[in-house]
């Protein structure tokens, strides 16, 4: 359900825009509402030290590229992987967030699961880019 936080979460806009200063880029369309998200990070020793993203996507899309990007620094694969599995299940069923993932709450939960593609395109980007 659409409502003002998750307007808030997309209206900030700190990480919006690419740099060309990255160590791993990815496009990724989403094939059910062509949602698109282009994103790089900056990876150091196999953790991610900075976000940058732009999109051509609903406002849900661009509210999760920006929990995301600003959010994620410090986590490795094997944190992302633990933590896709989590937002994944979160769209089907209640579950508890570590304290420090807490904050993806707002958009990771049962009311929002016929928005959940466009949700975890942002995640989906992330995993894809550190995997190339």
């Amino acid at each position: 359900m659409l409502t003002d936080k998750i307007i808030k979460l997309a209206n900030n806009t700190k990480n919006y825009g690419l740099k060309n200063n990255f160590t791993h880029k990815v496009s990724v369309k989403n094939k059910k509402c062509g949602d698109k998200i282009i994103v790089e990070l900056v990876l150091t020793k196999g953790k991610i030290n900075s976000m940058r993203y732009i999109t051509e996507s609903c406002v849900y899309c661009q509210a999760s590229a920006s929990l995301f990007s600003n959010k994620i620094e410090k986590l490795d694969k094997n944190n992302l992987l633990k933590l896709d599995t989590l937002l994944k299940k979160s769209f089907k069923e209640k579950v508890s967030f570590a304290k420090k993932y807490s904050f993806l709450k707002q958009l990771f939960n049962m009311e929002n699961y016929k928005r959940s593609d466009c949700i975890l395109l942002p995640l989906n980007a992330i995993l894809k880019a550190i995997n190339k």
